[in-house]
This record gives C-alpha cells, structure tokens and sequence, in this order.
C-alpha cells in the first residue's frame, strides 16, 4: 500500500523541520517526515514536498545532491518545493515569484515542482555559536532587522502554511 505524501526537509537549526511537521498534522492524509539526508524509497509515495532552509544565502548541498540523484522519480511524481528565509519576512519577498533565493533556486535547478512556496524563518540569536551570532546580526543589521542577540525571533506566517498544507 502506498503512503501518500512524504515530507523531506533540509534544515540547519530545525525549524524547516518544524515547519513540515506542521503541515504533517495539518494534513489529512497519512504523511511521512524525513530528513533529506535519510530519505526512503521515494516509489513509496504519491507526493513528495522538500522543505529547505537558506544559511548565508544559500540552501545546503544536500538539497541540490537529493535532487541530483532523484531527479527521474520526483519527475513522476506530484511535487512541492518551499523554501525558509529570513528575507521573507518582507512584504514582497513572502511569494516565491519575488523571492530571491527560490529565483536563484530555479536557475540552479531543471527541477520543476508543482507547488512552490517561500515561508519566513526564524533567527534564534541564543542558540547561535558566537561567530554565526554576530554575522546574523551584521546581516540583519543590514537588511533593516532584529539585532537584539538575547533574542529569538519568529516571522513563520503559519496561516501561509497551513495553506500550503491544505493543497495536500
């Protein structure tokens, strides 16, 4: 019997992984949460949605080698691709068709998914190691951000994602 929607993410400190298990229990289908670093057999379902997270203003490696490699499946497959950023939390970057890193993505990529979405991400200044704290925050500082290092800061429009379920 096939599950019929798997949910992969590739994430740094875990909140794209938080994000998938919200549209896991958002769903009404049986869904399955994996890492993109351990996925199983893709032929097992009927929908795959990959979550990833931007870090320095790229997505990591796994992304782009999971992709490679399972290029011919996720072509027979029904897709989404969504991607956590920081800079969505701008008006304007919140839509993949204005967002710079799902753009970049495109280009990078022949994959072409489904469904697309660009959710806001989190920066969560305390848990930072001391080098990956002060370069978020020069960045913020920047990009007109937060810059308070005590700290966390949440922009995730959850009522966005629990749209994005829904199509699911």
């Amino acid at each position: 019997m096939k599950n019929r929607l798997l949910l992969l993410y590739s994430s740094v400190d875990g909140h794209t992984r938080d994000i998938c298990d919200f549209i896991k229990n958002k769903t009404l289908s049986k869904a399955d949460l994996y890492s993109l670093d351990d996925p199983p057999c893709l032929e097992d379902y009927d929908v795959i949605v990959i979550g990833a997270s931007i870090r320095y203003g790229n997505y990591r490696k796994n992304l782009f080698d999971f992709l490679q490699q399972n290029r011919e499946v996720l072509d027979k497959k029904e897709t989404a691709f969504f991607s956590v950023n920081v800079v969505a939390r701008k008006e304007g970057k919140n839509n993949p068709k204005n967002n710079p890193y799902v753009l970049k993505f495109l280009t990078k990529t022949s994959w072409r998914p489904a469904h697309l979405a660009v959710f806001a991400g989190k920066i969560d200044y305390p848990r930072y190691k001391f080098v990956d704290r002060y370069a978020i925050k020069l960045i913020m500082r920047i990009t007109s951000g937060p810059t308070d290092t005590s700290k966390t800061y949440e922009f995730t429009d959850w009522q966005a994602v629990e749209a994005f379920a829904k199509k699911f």
